[in-house]
């Protein structure tokens, strides 16, 4: 018999997928852990090999729509095997509730790929029952929406799709307007964004740290770096960043106030012995953070070498969910954006968030209140969630991170 393929759970949070390519034609032989398609979750395109060798036949699932997690997409026969002797079974519903179309075979070749199929006078518009409800909730005719469903069957998206689209009347005047379907990963950072500020209760504390001090040692670290290499491969075998120092002092300030580092449920406070911080990383179309795990235990070259392996792999879409799922906390700087301050959303299912602005050079009084002086100071915003942490445990926190930037040889002893 042959080998059904579903679309796999690669996050924890996961409960719909997009395939954005395929990369074996249906009718086509491919092997075992060849790559088979690809899938856009919220952090990352990830390539997904084939469970088995043999042709591939019922292709069901159709690139860029949400499709279920555990829904069958594809068969793959065994040699001998034919498409009808696949047993079908149907498709789980997606997460919006609307229920999605169980495999059938593929189509005949005779069909032309990509063209909807227009009813025949009488016959009913293919729609999913959801589809249906909320067009004839708006007074729509389903005959007239193109479906992107398997087999042009008409989903709930293509209705609000449908809906959305600017009548000519509503275009700006000079120039057209261009809708660009929604990725999964900005549709992702949508609804966790918003269920972050609509179900987490937001509070902040703002500080200033000198940072003069962490200059000087960044400096003198890079400097002593050993030389690794040889004629023009040589390069020094670290080179620290000023985030890698951020990350290090935040991992230290939490094992030293170890009740911050904790994250809310519903049934306890789950404290946690590590400190995993995960890191803003600017991709196309949104935002990454992976996760560097033991921060407080870790040299700053070790988060070095760490932080450009995931940041590198979160670019070009590589990460694996293990390193991008978790942490208590999250650091999102936007220093060299030259944002002076900021406040930064927290990250479920993390407590806390801190936002690192531009370090400015402005007077000062100094340590003896009297004389005024010339500083490099750096505004960093903690955000923290108040079911779990207090403002006093806050400021504790935020205080201990104070202290380890403006004497940061803490830091590296």
């Amino acid at each position: 018999m042959g080998v059904e393929v579903i679309l796999p759970k690669v996050d924890m949070d996961m409960t719909t997928g997009r395939i954005t390519k395929w990369f074996v034609d249906e009718g086509a032989t491919v092997r075992a852990g060849d790559p088979l398609f690809e899938i856009e979750t919220d952090k990352a395109a990830m390539e997904i090999e084939a469970p088995a060798t043999g042709t591939l036949a019922h292709v069901t699932g159709a690139p860029d729509i949400d499709i279920a997690v555990g829904a069958p997409v594809a068969w793959i026969m065994a040699e001998g095997e034919t498409p009808g002797d696949a047993p079908l079974r149907e498709m789980p519903p997606v997460a919006d509730e609307e229920v999605a179309e169980a495999p059938k075979p593929a189509r005949p070749a005779s069909d032309e790929a990509g063209v909807r199929r227009e009813p025949q006078t009488g016959e009913k518009p293919r729609a999913t029952p959801l589809a249906r409800r909320v067009a004839r909730k708006m007074g729509l005719d389903l005959s007239a929406i193109p479906g992107s469903g398997p087999r042009g069957r008409i989903v709930r998206a293509d209705v609000e799709r449908w809906t959305g689209r600017p009548k000519e009347a509503d275009r700006p005047e000079g120039g057209d307007v261009e809708l660009v379907p929604h990725s999964q990963m900005r549709l992702t950072i949508a609804r966790r964004l918003t269920a972050s500020v609509r179900t987490v209760p937001h509070f902040y504390l703002t500080t200033e740290c000198r940072i003069d001090a962490l200059q000087a040692l960044q400096a003198e670290l890079n400097a002593s770096a050993p030389v690794t290499g040889h004629g023009d491969e040589q390069s020094p075998e670290w080179d620290i960043s000023f985030n890698d120092i951020i990350i290090k002092a935040l991992g230290v300030a939490l094992n030293a106030v170890p009740e911050a580092n904790i994250t809310w449920t519903e049934e306890a406070m789950a404290h946690h012995a590590n400190v995993d911080i995960g890191f803003a990383v600017a991709v196309d179309g949104g935002q990454v953070t992976p996760v560097v795990r033991r921060a407080q235990t870790k040299s700053l070259s070790a988060i070095s070498g760490e932080m450009r392996k995931l940041a590198s792999r979160a670019r070009s879409g590589q990460l694996d969910p293990s390193e991008y799922c978790g942490g208590t906390t999250s650091v999102f700087n936007l220093g060299m954006y030259d944002v002076s301050r900021f406040s930064a959303i927290i990250n479920p299912p993390q407590s806390t968030s801190l936002a690192v602005g531009r370090g400015e050079r402005r007077p000062v009084f100094d340590d003896d209140g009297v004389s005024v002086v010339g500083r490099t100071m750096m505004t960093v915003t903690l955000a923290a969630d108040h079911r779990a942490i207090d403002g006093a445990l806050a400021a504790r926190l935020l205080g201990a991170f104070k202290g380890l930037i403006e004497e940061p040889l803490l830091i590296v002893v």
